[in-house]
């Protein structure tokens, strides 16, 4: 390992082609006019910005965190169909989800997506039979055309070979089926890259403080800069409020009456080491609705999750002591206790889902997108489902185009006329990534772990040759952060000058996976923050 004397002089000369300074971005920022400031850094905002910057307007993104700080980075890491929307017969929505699914997975992000075959145990005395649920995954794998496999049904003997910490007391059958698993950070991450290369100005750690009115509309927002405490303002044409669980804060900054439109359900997970290899994913019916996922992700088990009304305060959404009963609890239906214990927890988070306001059990709510208009023009986008991201931009951006005496449409291309599948950066063959870094680094230099080649090849795609050139630059940066983890020191440079990385938390939770691994010690935090110290 690298001495800690040597680290904080790591990286002190930024990469070639770095970010704009933050001061540079608040001055672009403050003296343009942008057609369009899109509020909030998750997912829906992040999609809807590169829409739009591709359909031609002149598009600003901000958020008062890091992007997909929140929610966007708390989610079960599922690319899906949704199976129990088949339970509502919903066909027609997991058909246009299952074309998203595979639209990402196979053209647009597949260095991100990764196939998973899902094994749905069927138990003595379950909510569901055999028979019924080898019919339903049979129906799923028909609504992708069957480019995932054809759901069947096989032996509880085969389906311990792939998951040996299946419980087969009282077992039956198990039923299999594909989906499709991210990283959800690192897709963000990569989408507002995208953003950017199609002409997007963004900055994250941005806090709107007030709206910019004019004759009584919404044109632009006040805003303070939470890494100085310096203040702007932007100016726009139209405003669109995407800050997910905040969506109604920011309406009661545009008109104080505005009436609740959402209502939250917060979903925890928990994220332990393996006991053993996992070749499947377990989908575990607990009820009629509702199903428990145990997920082989990033060398860890993910666990999870719970739906249930959330009233609080977002800022302050945190996983509870029953959170953690009921997720092992509701595990242990399916998962063996040796995989089960608690000393195995390295990480647990919680994410809020934004559902449309109405009665009703959270569970059985439709997880759609509603797009309103507030009294001073400003539009407000909420809900929907990570795998529908594209379609979700795509959605907002004909609204955009609708609008009454349609203030956009004549500068915008529609959103028919652009390309159906554009990829995300770093498109690449994974495989072939990975392959050409352990032969020799990607540059001329030492070979590169196996581990550390997957790992950058399934993260930054073909983007990993630019950490590999900077790692051979300064072997220093070559070394690993943790010794029990696949990232090294250039990855944290790279998140530095590349992708807007200003916390710690923003590299060791959503750039890298050292906080879900629970490897984010004192002394790395420490390295990290004086390398984000030494930026220009």
């Amino acid at each position: 390992m690298t001495t800690l004397q040597s680290v904080p002089a790591l990286g002190t000369h930024p990469a070639s082609g770095s970010l704009p300074s933050r001061a540079e971005t608040r001055d672009q920022l403050s003296k343009a006019t942008y057609d369009l400031l899109v509020i909030g850094g998750g997912i829906l905002g992040i999609s809807t910005a590169w829409h739009a910057a591709q359909s031609g307007l002149r598009v600003a993104l901000v958020d008062a965190g890091d992007f997909a700080g929140a929610t966007s980075s708390a989610s079960s890491k599922l690319l899906h169909g949704g199976l129990r929307y088949l339970q509502t017969g919903a066909v027609k929505l997991v058909a246009e989800n299952h074309f998203e699914r595979r639209a990402v997975s196979r053209e647009v992000a597949p260095h991100l997506a990764n196939p998973l075959t899902f094994y749905l145990p069927v138990y003595k005395g379950g909510p569901h039979g055999a028979a019924k649920l080898g019919a339903g995954v049979f129906a799923y794998s028909a609504l992708s055309a069957f480019g995932d496999g054809v759901g069947h049904v096989i032996s509880p003997a085969k389906a311990q070979r792939d998951v040996p910490e299946l419980r087969t007391e009282n077992l039956k059958a198990v039923a299999v089926y594909g989906d499709d698993q991210m990283n959800d950070a690192r897709m963000a991450l990569m989408t507002v890259r995208a953003a950017v290369e199609a002409g997007a100005t963004v900055l994250n750690h941005a806090e709107v403080t007030g709206l910019r009115f004019t004759k009584g509309r919404v044109t632009g927002a006040e805003l303070k800069d939470r890494t100085d405490g310096s203040e702007f303002g932007v100016e726009a044409r139209l405003v669109l409020n995407a800050t997910g669980p905040w969506v109604d804060h920011l309406r009661r900054m545009e008109d104080p009456a505005a009436a609740p439109s959402i209502r939250l359900s917060k979903g925890a997970h928990l994220v332990l080491k393996r006991t053993s290899p996992w070749k499947a994913a377990l989908a575990t019916p607990i009820d009629k609705y509702r199903i428990t996922f145990a997920l082989p992700w990033e060398d860890m088990l993910l666990l999870g999750t719970t739906d249930e009304e959330f009233e609080g305060d977002p800022g302050e959404v945190t996983v509870t002591e029953k959170d953690t009963a009921q997720i092992l609890d509701e595990a242990a239906f399916s998962v063996r206790d040796q995989q089960l214990s608690r000393d195995l927890i390295t990480y647990s988070f919680a994410g809020l889902r934004v559902l449309p306001g109405g009665p009703g059990d959270t569970s059985k709510a439709k997880r759609e997108t509603v797009v309103s208009e507030g009294r001073g023009g400003m539009l407000s986008v909420a809900g929907g489902k990570w795998t529908t991201f594209r379609h979700i931009g795509r959605t907002v951006m004909n609204k955009l185009a609708a609008l009454p005496g349609q203030p956009l449409a004549e500068d915008m291309e529609p959103i028919s006329r652009l390309p159906k599948k554009v990829p995300l950066p770093g498109i690449a063959n994974p495989n072939a990534v990975a392959h050409r870094l352990m032969v020799d680094g990607g540059t001329p230099g030492p070979r590169m772990a196996a581990d550390t080649a997957r790992h950058l090849a399934t993260h930054y795609g073909s983007l990993s040759f630019d950490i590999a050139r900077l790692a051979n630059d300064d072997p220093a940066l070559a070394e690993r952060i943790h010794p029990d983890a696949p990232e090294i020191w250039a990855q944290v440079v790279y998140a530095r000058d590349h992708e807007w990385a200003e916390t710690a938390d923003d590299v060791l939770r959503r750039r890298t996976t050292l906080t879900i691994r629970g490897l984010a010690t004192d002394e790395i935090r420490g390295r990290v923050t004086d390398l984000l110290s030494d930026r220009k």
